[in-house]
């Protein structure tokens, strides 16, 4: 079973007709996403990649039933369109927009707080690789071939880690339920607690590669969460150990500026909630190998 999505899942993708909403659109049709139309204002009654064309979010999931949306809108208007769609009723939304103001996004957050918890829409990035569920459907940016079908979850803030935990496991012979790449932003829409919660429900996961960064705290409300609340082995890797105090590290804007913000304050962190840690981002697939051998005997 995958958390989040799968091959059922009506999906539009807002951005739709652009040139990186056309070339994701078309990678998530050819995987096998149920990919059912598409947002572009003013191009409405017109169809894209064989899918129809809607001037609003509104129209698109009252023609289609859509229940998730993929953005793929440039920065200056992904605020609006993420509003939007939790406006329409959509119930899982994907932002890979990089670049997002954080000013934007905290009015996104406010917005969406409007809707009561089990009516609001969740939110996985901005600035993010997306999810997918190998074999099944995919919302994102990320190579779909690296992701074998399995019975580990991913969860991580950067993308390209992401992958190479993928890539590294496949050739292990170990298989992925869910990858979820929540996003570098300082504000984002979903945090590793609400992944690992969701990770902990699914049945067919039975251990949780989690992939953290330099700066912000959800990796210790993580450690802090899977301590007192995970029955499953959780293992992790935080990239940026050399990264020194007090400067600005990356595209993803992540700076330490408190106790445990630092890689190594929040490695000694996981490892004391008694998570494994990867030493190397060589070592992310062998780590959980070891792992599940230590579960098994």
């Amino acid at each position: 079973m995958s958390i989040l999505l799968d091959e059922t899942t009506p999906v539009i993708v807002q951005g739709f007709t652009g040139k990186t909403g056309t070339f994701h659109a078309q990678e998530a049709i050819d995987y096998g996403t149920n990919v059912v139309g598409g947002v572009t204002p003013g191009k409405g009654g017109t169809t894209h990649l064989g899918k129809p064309v809607f001037n609003t979010v509104k129209e698109a999931v009252r023609e289609t039933g859509a229940a998730a949306s993929l953005v793929l809108v440039p920065p200056p208007f992904a605020a609006d369109s993420i509003m939007e769609a939790a406006d329409a009723g959509i119930s899982f939304c994907v932002s890979i927009t990089d670049g997002i103001p954080a000013q934007d996004m905290m009015h996104v957050k406010r917005y969406m707080r409007r809707y009561r918890y089990e009516k609001r829409m969740r939110l996985i990035g901005p600035n993010c690789a997306g999810v997918i569920s190998p074999g099944k459907a995919m919302m994102g940016i990320m190579p779909g071939h690296i992701y074998a079908q399995g019975h580990i979850g991913i969860v991580g803030r950067s993308g390209t880690l992401g992958y190479e935990a993928a890539s590294q496991m496949q050739e292990l012979g170990i298989g992925v339920t869910t990858s979820v790449g929540i996003g570098g932003d300082p504000i984002n829409g979903s945090s590793f607690r609400d992944i690992l919660e969701l990770f902990e429900q699914d049945p067919e996961t039975h251990a949780v590669m989690m992939i953290g960064e330099i700066g912000g705290p959800q990796e210790a409300e993580a450690a802090q969460f899977a301590k007192e609340n995970m029955s499953k082995p959780v293992v992790a890797y935080v990239a940026g150990l050399t990264a020194p105090k007090g400067r600005k590290m990356g595209h993803a804007g992540a700076i330490i500026s408190a106790f445990g913000e630092s890689a190594a304050e929040k490695v000694e962190i996981l490892k004391e909630a008694g998570i494994a840690v990867a030493p190397s981002p060589a070592e992310l697939g062998s780590t959980v190998a070891k792992v599940l051998a230590e579960k098994a005997a």
